[in-house]
């Protein structure tokens, strides 16, 4: 028997909240690149088959349910978190203020907030966090599918500008290749400071 994803939402609508917005980032643990957030809001009774944890869904897979969740979705949004908000704020916080930056989008109008995770910043708008909510709730995990589906896009288009990181592969993740092509040729400007990797060189291009 597959996994009710909706058990939140369905108790939600039962208390009459109409415009439930899942929330959930991507990024946070990379060592490039901006953090990404997005933000859905279905209405009463939508299910899609197949939404999960984006983490757990290939590529190809994540792609088609893009689309289904665009479609059917009363509202969406994807935001940015910049490097120069990730070095002020730190990555924590940098990553509740981008999902604020969903929650405060014009038309978005959320009337309850499901947060993947256990923080968020004081809302008046009454929200629940939800550990792990990506593989809990289907506004949250269709909000996961959009955020890295658009940061591993945005990621694999800067791979092209500096391919000797694997960008296109490891999307900033600080994989075994990520790490070599740092201590070789040292950060780029899409590179995060405030980590340290043995180096403090600036990328030169050979």
């Amino acid at each position: 028997m597959s996994k009710d994803r909706t058990k939140i939402e369905k108790g939600l609508w039962k208390e009459g909240f109409k415009r439930v917005m899942g929330l959930d980032e991507v990024g946070r643990g990379c060592l490039c690149g901006p953090v990404v957030a997005a933000g859905v809001i279905f209405s009463e009774g939508t299910t899609i088959d197949g939404i999960k944890d984006s983490k757990q869904i290939n590529e190809k897979n994540r792609l088609i349910l893009e689309k289904e969740i665009k479609e059917k979705a009363l509202f969406y949004t994807i935001k940015q978190g910049s490097l120069e908000e990730i070095l002020r704020m730190n990555i924590l916080w940098a990553s509740i203020k981008t999902m604020e930056k969903c929650v405060e989008q014009e038309g978005a109008d959320p009337d309850y907030l499901l947060i993947d995770g256990n923080r968020y910043s004081a809302s008046l708008i009454p929200h629940t966090c939800v550990i792990k909510g990506d593989d809990k709730s289907m506004t949250i995990a269709a909000a996961s599918i959009l955020a890295k589906n658009y940061r591993d896009k945005h990621m694999k288009k800067l791979a092209k500008e500096f391919p000797e990181f694997g960008w296109d592969k490891n999307v900033g993740y600080p994989t075994a290749q990520h790490r070599r092509a740092l201590l070789k040729y040292g950060y780029t400007p899409y590179h995060r400071m405030g980590f340290n990797l043995n180096t403090d060189k600036k990328h030169k291009k050979s």
